[in-house]
């Protein structure tokens, strides 16, 4: 691995003054106030968007729920046709919202993990002796990224799609197709064509939920300069 050698440069800035003892410990205590601050703040972010997606998917619940009481109580005829496309219209709305919430926690928490993986860099540099004890990544490069995320295998494609983004991204879409559904029909297109714009409109969303936050993971692992790089 490379880093920048430890110590405090020189007014010449030729080399890097070694550290005594004391500096060493307190900056060990330093990175550790650091490093515990950005926890509570991923376990913060991570809470508090469980919690969104949660109150989302109880909304969900009701909303449906509320359409079928609707729909027996009208005979689905009536007003319940309005009152159908306001319930999934909000619904989609408030579906929008959560999942551009998750998308952005999960570019916030790459963040930390990038953070944090700097600050065991910087554990080493005081101590190279420590490397065998951790587990998680000690190089903020996307190689660390990946170790931090998936310590005992290499990433794949099942991280992403049994992930809490995904889940979210597959009941928008279904939300979305079943919205866009209802108001091709309620313009008077025949069943088919209500289904064929549902299943459309949804699938196209869904990729570009997809495509979106590829590129904001790309933007930040683009953006960042590592100090440490995995060997190799």
């Amino acid at each position: 691995m490379t880093a920048d050698a430890p110590g405090t440069a020189s007014s010449d800035g030729e080399e890097a003054v070694p550290l005594g003892d004391a500096q060493k410990s307190l900056r060990a205590q330093m990175l550790a106030t650091e490093h515990w601050s950005l926890l509570a703040s991923r376990s913060t972010t991570q809470s508090e968007v469980l919690t969104r997606i949660a109150i989302f998917l109880t909304l969900v619940s009701a909303g449906l729920v509320t359409l079928g009481v609707l729909g027996n109580a009208t005979g689905f005829r009536g007003w319940f046709g309005v009152a159908a496309l306001g319930i999934l219209a909000l619904l989609v709305l408030l579906g929008a919202i959560t999942q551009l919430r998750v998308f952005n926690s999960a570019t916030e928490d790459l963040a930390y993990v990038l953070a944090m993986n700097r600050l065991r860099g910087a554990y080493l540099d005081l101590d190279p002796g420590l490397e065998p004890y951790f587990l998680m990544g000690t190089s903020d490069d996307e190689t660390g990224i990946g170790t931090t995320y998936y310590p005992f295998a290499v990433r794949d494609r099942s991280q992403v799609f049994a992930s809490s983004a995904m889940v979210m991204l597959v009941v928008n879409t279904a939300l979305i197709g079943l919205f866009v559904g209802v108001v091709v029909a309620a313009l008077g297109a025949p069943l088919g064509w209500s289904i064929a714009a549902g299943v459309v409109v949804s699938l196209a969303q869904f990729v570009l939920w997809m495509l979106k936050g590829y590129r904001s993971y790309r933007q930040v692992v683009g953006a960042h300069v590592p100090l440490r790089r995995a060997a190799g």
